[in-house]
Protein backbone atom coordinates (compact mmCIF):
# COMPACT_ATOMS: atom_id res chain seq x y z
CA UNK A 1 0.00 0.00 0.00
CA UNK A 2 1.35 3.52 -1.33
CA UNK A 3 4.77 1.63 -2.62
CA UNK A 4 5.87 3.02 -6.43
CA UNK A 5 5.70 -0.22 -8.41
CA UNK A 6 7.80 -0.73 -11.55
CA UNK A 7 6.67 -3.62 -13.90
CA UNK A 8 8.80 -3.97 -16.51
CA UNK A 9 7.13 -6.00 -19.43
CA UNK A 10 3.89 -5.68 -20.91
CA UNK A 11 2.40 -9.01 -21.65
CA UNK A 12 -0.58 -10.28 -21.13
CA UNK A 13 0.24 -13.26 -19.18
CA UNK A 14 3.10 -11.24 -16.45
CA UNK A 15 3.12 -7.81 -16.91
CA UNK A 16 -0.77 -6.44 -17.24
CA UNK A 17 -2.02 -8.88 -14.57
CA UNK A 18 0.86 -8.23 -12.23
CA UNK A 19 0.09 -3.99 -12.83
CA UNK A 20 -3.57 -5.13 -12.00
CA UNK A 21 -2.92 -6.79 -9.14
CA UNK A 22 -0.28 -4.08 -7.35
CA UNK A 23 -2.75 -1.61 -8.20
CA UNK A 24 -5.79 -3.58 -6.39
CA UNK A 25 -3.16 -3.53 -3.61
CA UNK A 26 -3.01 0.18 -3.72
CA UNK A 27 0.52 0.48 -5.11
CA UNK A 28 1.11 3.32 -7.56
CA UNK A 29 2.25 1.38 -10.68
CA UNK A 30 4.58 2.37 -14.06
CA UNK A 31 4.77 -0.33 -16.62
CA UNK A 32 8.09 -0.31 -18.97
CA UNK A 33 8.20 -1.57 -22.46
CA UNK A 34 10.77 -1.45 -24.94
CA UNK A 35 9.68 2.15 -26.01
CA UNK A 36 9.93 3.44 -22.90
CA UNK A 37 12.51 6.72 -22.56
CA UNK A 38 15.00 6.54 -19.74
CA UNK A 39 13.56 2.76 -18.39
CA UNK A 40 16.79 2.92 -16.00
CA UNK A 41 15.63 6.63 -14.27
CA UNK A 42 11.78 5.10 -14.16
CA UNK A 43 13.07 1.49 -12.17
CA UNK A 44 15.46 3.62 -10.01
CA UNK A 45 12.35 5.37 -8.07
CA UNK A 46 10.30 1.85 -7.40
CA UNK A 47 10.28 0.08 -4.19
CA UNK A 48 9.25 -2.73 -6.42
CA UNK A 49 10.37 -3.61 -9.18
CA UNK A 50 8.88 -6.54 -11.11
CA UNK A 51 10.60 -8.30 -14.53
CA UNK A 52 9.38 -9.82 -17.52
CA UNK A 53 10.72 -8.78 -20.22
CA UNK A 54 12.46 -11.80 -21.76
CA UNK A 55 15.91 -9.85 -21.88
CA UNK A 56 18.66 -11.90 -19.96
CA UNK A 57 20.21 -9.26 -17.24
CA UNK A 58 18.47 -6.20 -18.25
CA UNK A 59 18.22 -5.03 -14.98
CA UNK A 60 21.31 -3.62 -13.14
CA UNK A 61 22.14 -2.98 -10.16
CA UNK A 62 22.29 0.66 -10.66
CA UNK A 63 18.66 0.38 -12.05
CA UNK A 64 17.50 -0.40 -8.90
CA UNK A 65 16.60 1.88 -5.81
CA UNK A 66 18.64 0.14 -2.47
CA UNK A 67 16.03 -1.54 -0.39
CA UNK A 68 13.62 -2.37 -3.69
CA UNK A 69 12.23 -5.49 -3.21
CA UNK A 70 12.86 -7.40 -6.62
CA UNK A 71 10.73 -9.97 -8.32
CA UNK A 72 11.81 -11.69 -11.80
CA UNK A 73 9.85 -13.61 -13.95
CA UNK A 74 11.54 -13.79 -16.88
CA UNK A 75 13.59 -17.25 -17.81
CA UNK A 76 16.27 -17.41 -20.38
CA UNK A 77 18.60 -20.15 -21.11
CA UNK A 78 22.48 -19.75 -21.59
CA UNK A 79 25.18 -22.19 -23.09
CA UNK A 80 27.01 -23.50 -19.99
CA UNK A 81 29.17 -26.96 -20.90
CA UNK A 82 29.84 -27.53 -17.26
CA UNK A 83 25.95 -27.84 -16.61
CA UNK A 84 23.93 -31.34 -16.86
CA UNK A 85 21.99 -30.27 -19.97
CA UNK A 86 24.73 -27.74 -21.46
CA UNK A 87 22.70 -24.61 -19.97
CA UNK A 88 21.65 -22.68 -17.15
CA UNK A 89 18.89 -20.27 -16.59
CA UNK A 90 19.17 -16.57 -15.72
CA UNK A 91 16.68 -13.96 -15.79
CA UNK A 92 15.89 -10.13 -16.59
CA UNK A 93 17.56 -9.44 -13.57
CA UNK A 94 21.50 -9.51 -13.17
CA UNK A 95 21.31 -11.14 -9.90
CA UNK A 96 24.74 -10.10 -8.50
CA UNK A 97 24.67 -6.92 -8.57
CA UNK A 98 21.02 -6.78 -7.87
CA UNK A 99 21.62 -8.85 -4.63
CA UNK A 100 23.80 -6.27 -3.41
CA UNK A 101 21.02 -3.48 -3.62
CA UNK A 102 17.90 -4.80 -2.95
CA UNK A 103 16.78 -5.94 0.07
CA UNK A 104 14.75 -8.97 -1.63
CA UNK A 105 15.05 -10.63 -4.74
CA UNK A 106 13.51 -13.57 -6.36
CA UNK A 107 16.30 -16.14 -7.83
CA UNK A 108 15.99 -17.48 -11.29
CA UNK A 109 15.85 -20.59 -11.19
CA UNK A 110 13.85 -21.42 -7.92
CA UNK A 111 12.16 -18.22 -7.34
CA UNK A 112 8.68 -17.50 -9.04
CA UNK A 113 8.75 -20.91 -10.90
CA UNK A 114 7.87 -22.87 -8.08
CA UNK A 115 5.89 -20.48 -6.90
CA UNK A 116 3.84 -20.51 -10.44
CA UNK A 117 3.52 -24.30 -10.08
CA UNK A 118 2.47 -25.03 -6.62
CA UNK A 119 -0.43 -22.41 -7.30
CA UNK A 120 -1.64 -24.24 -10.96
CA UNK A 121 -1.85 -27.21 -8.76
CA UNK A 122 -4.05 -25.96 -6.13
CA UNK A 123 -6.26 -24.10 -9.01
CA UNK A 124 -6.35 -27.36 -10.63
CA UNK A 125 -7.22 -29.37 -6.83
CA UNK A 126 -9.98 -26.64 -6.17
CA UNK A 127 -11.98 -26.66 -10.04
CA UNK A 128 -11.82 -31.06 -10.04
CA UNK A 129 -13.35 -30.33 -6.46
CA UNK A 130 -16.05 -28.14 -8.29
CA UNK A 131 -16.74 -30.39 -11.08
CA UNK A 132 -17.39 -33.13 -8.50
CA UNK A 133 -19.07 -31.63 -5.54
CA UNK A 134 -16.13 -33.10 -3.56
CA UNK A 135 -15.47 -31.08 -0.74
Amino acid sequence: MGKNAVVIGRSNIVGLPISLLLQRHHATVTIVHAFTKNPEQIAREADIVVTAAGVPNLVRGNWLKPGAAVIDVGTFPVEDPSCENGYRLIGDVCYEEASKVASAITPVPGGVGPMTIAMLLSNTLDSAKRAYDFT
